[in-house]
């Protein structure tokens, strides 16, 4: 049973600061994660950028569009700081004692308008095959239409979810689920409920380029229609136990979305 585990970037850096890594919390979620893994339970793990990329991005207005001299100087700088956390992160993995392997994003995605078109996924598949533990991340990628765009977390998990079949998703952050109106986690949301908590949903905490809670939602609503049987849990990573019973079936922390 393939899991896809997202460490947030609101989890890992304090997205209202400028490059602000957490290196205690990423070391704790390391550990947990270390803890609960076995190579019987095929794991995948991405993450934000938080206020390394999207502060930068949000500087040169990457997701705009990339078409001057100074839009692809920001292309690269965006590019830069990325892989400057993902460094951070991959040696975190690696200390808790976990086989991961690091899979840039922008050497192979192609986007057009916006959207993922095409991204190197054979490999991936075939690192996991070989009880490895695949690294995404946040990333810019060219597009045909705008030149450069930033290629979110989620817009790689939904393109590798419908090639590889994942069983859960689980998106962790700073907050314990998604919201209601009176600040309630909601426990559960399906196609037929989303009408009535939409309203209720808003931005992040803090510099997001790739469209906060909102956004999130929808895109993971999208996929359990696509991939059978999937179920999505976003969830905090702040507190410690929750990230190791997740991964082990705790499907009542946080909030899940499922097709039904």
């Amino acid at each position: 049973m393939l899991t896809f585990l997202k460490l947030g970037g609101s989890l890992i850096t304090d997205k209202r600061g400028q490059q602000a890594y957490r290196p205690e919390i990423m070391a704790r979620t390391a550990a947990e994660i270390a803890d609960a893994y076995t190579p019987a339970q095929p794991l995948l793990i991405g993450h934000g950028s938080g206020s390394f990329g999207h502060v930068t991005a949000q500087k040169y207005g990457t997701a705009q569009g990339v078409h001057t001299a100074a839009d692809w100087e920001g292309f690269a700088a965006v590019s830069l700081v990325a892989r400057r956390l993902n460094a951070l992160v991959l040696e975190a993995l690696c200390a808790a004692g976990l086989p991961v392997l690091g899979f840039q994003p922008s050497a192979s995605a192609r986007c057009e308008a916006g959207k993922l078109i095409s991204m190197e996924s054979a490999l991936i598949s075939l690192a996991l095959s070989r009880r490895l533990v695949p690294l995404v991340h946040g990333d810019v990628a060219f597009d045909s239409l705008h030149g450069g765009t930033i290629l979110s977390t989620e817009a790689i998990f939904f393109y590798l979810a419908e090639r590889l079949q994942p069983a859960r998703i689980l998106l962790l952050g700073e907050t314990e689920g998604v919201y209601d109106a009176n600040g309630e986690v909601i426990p559960r949301i399906t196609p037929h409920t989303f009408g009535e908590v939409a309203a209720a949903l808003g931005g992040s905490g803090g510099t997001d380029v790739t469209g906060g809670m909102l956004a999130k939602v929808q895109a993971m609503l999208a996929l359990i229609v696509r991939v059978a049987g999937l179920q999505v849990q976003i969830m905090s990573g702040t507190e410690a136990g929750q990230i190791t019973a997740a991964l082990r079936g705790d499907l009542h922390i946080g909030t899940l979305i499922a097709a039904q």
